[in-house]
């Protein structure tokens, strides 16, 4: 089916309406992860018990590191489909309201790659790197 370009533009619109919903889901998401990584890390390390319950404080450290890296991950893809929607959906309705970002994967870094960017590598590495200072001097 082929459409007008007054069509093709009301299409444009609300698909960058949809996506752009979509990155701010995943920089609110990424935004929570950071606020529950502080929170739980700090807590377990509040808890009272045998010196090696301070190590417990590592696992909601790596999976939210990890979550966080896939959620920003995820971001980086939508924006470029979004980005393709605006230099293309003008002349085309291929993909229209396609929202599958699986045809970017490969432009985009792989998650562990993502995980020590300097965003999440800076903000998580550091919180690791205390926690295992931590860590030493309790079990010193």
């Amino acid at each position: 089916m082929s459409y007008d370009k007054e069509d093709l533009k009301e299409f444009m619109l609300k698909e960058i309406e949809i996506i752009q919903d979509t990155i701010r889901r995943m920089a609110l998401n990424s935004f929570m992860l950071k606020g529950w990584t502080v929170t739980l890390v700090a807590v377990t390390l509040l808890l009272k018990g045998t010196k090696y319950q301070v190590f417990i404080a590592f696992i909601p450290l790596l999976v939210f590191w990890f979550l966080d890296a896939y959620f920003l991950r995820q971001e980086r893809l939508y924006r470029r489909l979004y980005n393709w929607v605006i230099q293309n959906r003008l002349r085309t309705d291929e993909f229209l309201f396609d929202m599958n970002v699986h045809r970017f994967k490969g432009e985009e870094q792989s998650r562990l790659r993502i995980m020590f960017s300097i965003t999440l590598g800076w903000f998580y590495g550091s919180i690791f790197v205390l926690t295992l200072i931590y860590a030493v001097v309790i079990l010193a």
